[in-house]
């Protein structure tokens, strides 16, 4: 039996804009955990220039496509993602980064905070996922 994932809407809950309530993974498989990407180059450095939070949320989006491609795996077997913003007037950047990564068809379950600061001073923006890939 493969993997199977499955993206659940009820209608009991207001539409998701750019992600989904529930998302059921059965079978056989393996679940990777990745943790926080911030907005860092390979040299651990923030890119853009101070306060870009647009270069830093693409960043980090970035080094979560590299998590996955490690593990052998795409956008498409992320089924959580969890999103950390230092400020919520970034959250249409946010969003429209989040939206050119994910496929609108069958984006995953998705918690967005804002939280005062980051573990990084400078850091602006933080994604962790889950990801379910074949056994």
């Amino acid at each position: 039996m493969a993997t199977k994932i499955q993206h659940l809407n009820p209608e009991a809950i207001a539409k998701a804009p750019g992600y989904t309530h529930v998302v059921e993974v059965t079978g056989p498989g393996r679940i990777v955990y990745i943790a926080g990407q911030l907005g860092l180059d390979a040299e651990n450095n923030l890119v853009g220039t101070s306060g870009d939070f647009h270069a830093q949320c693409k960043q980090a989006f970035h080094n979560l496509d590299h998590a996955l491609l490690s593990v052998g795996g795409t956008a498409a077997d992320v089924v959580k993602i969890n999103n950390y913003l230092t400020d919520i007037s970034q959250l249409p950047l946010f969003r429209d980064v989040r939206d050119a990564f994910f496929s609108g068809k069958a984006p995953p379950a998705s918690t967005t905070i804002v939280i005062s600061e980051l573990a990084r001073p400078g850091a602006l923006f933080e994604i962790e996922a889950v990801v379910a890939l074949p056994a």
